[in-house]
């Protein structure tokens, strides 16, 4: 069976018609914030609708695990790595264009959404302000709803387009998924390629400063200059994860290579040579001190990939 896997894979990197990359044993730590992770079996990067569909169907007639990941800025990876298939979009999932009529920004998966809120900007359109500083792709920040509770980026959404192996390509409007706070409806085996965001004209010199009083709250309020995967817990109903850690004393406690931060108690650092075990250590000893303390259980917004 091993060798079936590697065999359908293994294929695309001697196929000239490929339009993609493919990486045999390639460490994530190469593609996750956290600068964490052992190797994927393989590491995809498609360049087109039709390679990301060719990798998902060698896949699923192996019976090869696979996810799509983003930038790896919510993502911790297991240090013994992932037996399956990681895949990153590449080229034409980084197009961004801009529909004047519809006041819309057509926008592929593989965009930083970095980018796109400066396109906005540039144009004096609102909309996207509140997500200023906010890593990773648009696909992942559609996946994870990124935002605030009082602004999210799935209310921006106007249609988002799918692929999955069951349905292959499907686009919907935003309005049919669900999204919620960190979350939304999409299924696993979905993978985001690319969505409509709505947006509208407004001052200019609002949206700068709108944008610059949050860059300078991100600066003072959160470990910028550190390695990793920004908030590990969602906020619970009326409470701050950061402030519940905090409050447990566990402020700066180091497991090995990885702290939680003397800036955010609801950020985990690598200091330096930190592995996925110590960052998973120091994830469960806050879980468990806050439930002990407040009874309150923390859910994880960090992802987890290469757990048992």
């Amino acid at each position: 069976m091993r060798a079936r896997h590697a065999s359908a894979l293994e294929a695309l990197l001697v196929d000239d018609a490929f339009d993609g990359d493919v990486y045999p044993n390639e460490p994530m730590s190469r593609h996750t914030m956290y600068r964490i992770g052992g190797p994927a079996r393989f590491y995809v990067q498609a360049a087109s609708v039709g390679a990301l569909k060719r990798v998902v169907e060698a896949c699923e007639q192996t019976g090869m695990p696979w996810t799509a990941t983003g930038r790896g800025s919510n993502l911790l990876v297991a240090d013994e790595g992932y037996p399956g298939v990681v895949i990153a979009l590449g080229r034409d999932f980084r197009t961004c264009r801009y529909d004047e009529e519809a006041r819309r920004f057509c926008v592929g998966a593989g965009v930083p959404l970095s980018s796109v809120v400066q396109e906005a900007f540039s144009r004096s359109l609102s909309g996207l302000e509140f997500a200023v500083g906010t890593p990773g792709t648009v696909g992942g920040a559609l996946r994870m709803n990124a935002g605030t509770r009082e602004e999210w980026i799935g209310s921006r959404v106007a249609s988002v387009t799918t692929l999955s192996p069951k349905e292959g390509l499907v686009r919907r409007a935003g309005e049919e998924v669900a999204w919620g706070y960190r979350e939304s409806s999409f299924r696993p085996d979905e993978v985001i390629v690319e969505c409509e965001l709505s947006v509208e004209p407004a001052d200019p010199f609002y949206l700068r400063g709108k944008m610059e009083a949050s860059h300078a709250r991100r600066k003072k309020t959160q470990p910028l200059g550190s390695p990793s995967c920004g908030s590990v817990f969602r906020n619970p109903e009326g409470r701050s994860a950061g402030e519940l850690v905090e409050g447990c004393g566990l402020k700066g406690r180091r497991i090995g290579g990885a702290q939680v931060s003397e800036v955010h108690a609801n950020f985990i650092v690598n200091t330096g040579g930190a592995t996925a075990r110590d960052v998973m250590d120091l994830i469960e000893l806050a879980q468990a001190k806050v439930y002990e303390t407040y009874g309150i259980e923390l859910q994880p917004e960090v992802r987890f990939l290469g757990f048992a």
